[in-house]
């Protein structure tokens, strides 16, 4: 079986009056690279690459030498394309075409993953039981708690009721832009409304230096966190929360911010994370994802992905080292876990149950891809 065609799209919700932040950048509502591969047997499959920044100069990679590179090849070969289109990162084609590695990670992950979902299908079985089908469920988390213009205390309590009343059990709250007192009071007012059997994770997004994070999680223990995520400054991330792991019982997890397997199985060599939260749909795709949950198991360390819970949920499901995956059901924050496919597994008490559809098991909405895609190739 052959690719013989390849439709490239870029989505993106409406800009924000009133933008959703982390520490210390906002997040887009929607940002997301679609990759559409059909083949000489009928069967189609797509996958999607995610970033928080412009991604038109990776769509443009496809239309300036890299759909030639994928056109042609194997499609039940998603190792053979990967290596193929990974392998670019350190030839000559990268200064004569002015692509970037960034940009290239990106793209090569959201072909992976349509490659994967062209090969479930083919095998007529959905991708967590060519994982390992550990399991068809699992638990699934919301984020939230991000800071607005003008959010106060008030809005803050409306936001977690509300998610609370769609029954999540987990939560993800963002802190890292304020001092701590001030986020321990936006902290307290998180664990108020979700009770204290829910399970409260902690994100920084890379916000704080080791001081800071020192003094932090002397203070995040009366909130209980189920993990702290990403606390510490990118350039020295694996170093730094080695050395915050010390002085802390609190789990410590990240992975996100990596843009090769290579610097997750760092974090796991330094024995810095007991949780990792690469992304498939940033760096890897499913190729590498499986091999880096596979490592986190011998290592006895949580893969929780970050992103896309539609599209890790087969992961999660397929490796005894899963943990759980990241939803985001406020529509307002991003409308195409809302919209884009035609019928989603269901996400009900915290949990995440699996179809068994073939592939990815979802279906894209030409309408949601009409709405908020522009189709670049």
């Amino acid at each position: 079986m052959k690719i013989t065609d390849i439709e490239i799209y870029l989505l993106g919700g409406p800009e924000e009056e009133r933008p959703h932040w982390v520490s210390h950048f906002p997040v887009p509502a929607a940002n997301e690279l679609l990759v559409v591969l059909h083949t000489d047997a009928g069967i189609s499959g797509f996958g999607l690459g995610s970033s928080n920044t412009s991604l038109v100069q990776t769509a443009a990679m496809f239309g300036d030498g890299l759909k030639e590179l994928i056109v042609g090849a194997d499609a039940l070969a998603p190792e053979r394309l990967y290596a193929r289109l990974f392998a670019l990162g350190w030839q000559d084609v990268m200064a004569r075409k002015g692509w970037s590695k960034a940009q290239l990670v990106l793209a090569s992950a959201a072909v992976d993953i349509a490659m994967w979902d062209i090969l479930g299908k083919h095998a007529g079985l959905p991708l967590y039981r060519l994982f390992g089908g550990h399991r068809d469920s699992v638990p699934c988390y919301v984020t939230c708690a991000y800071y607005r213009d003008g959010k106060d205390m008030g809005e803050l309590r409306e936001e977690m009721q509300m998610l609370a009343a769609q029954g999540h059990r987990a939560f993800k709250a963002k802190i890292g832009a304020l001092p701590i007192e001030q986020d321990m009071e936006r902290l307290r007012v998180v664990r108020e409304v979700i009770g204290a059997d829910a399970e409260l994770m902690v994100d920084v997004n890379c916000g704080w230096d080791l001081d800071t994070a020192l003094a932090a999680v002397r203070q995040l223990p009366e909130v209980n966190p189920r993990w702290l995520e990403e606390p510490v400054h990118w350039y020295d991330d694996r170093r730094l929360l080695k050395l915050l792991a010390q002085k802390t019982d609190i789990p410590l997890s990240a992975g996100e911010s990596e843009t090769s397997g290579h610097g997750c199985r760092a974090l796991l060599e330094e024995q810095a994370i007991q949780i990792l939260q690469f992304d498939c749909t940033r760096m890897g795709g499913f190729t590498m994802g499986r091999k880096l949950a596979a490592l986190a198991e011998l290592n006895h360390v949580d893969v929780a992905p970050h992103h896309d819970c539609f599209i890790h949920a087969h992961l999660v499901a397929g490796s005894p080292a899963g943990l759980i995956v990241e939803s985001f059901t406020d529509p307002e924050r991003d409308p195409l876990q809302a919209e884009l496919f035609a019928d989603p597994p269901v996400i009900e008490n915290g949990i995440l149950r699996l179809n068994d559809a073939p592939g990815l098991g979802l279906a894209l909405r030409d309408d949601t891809v009409a709405k908020y895609g522009q189709r670049v190739l």
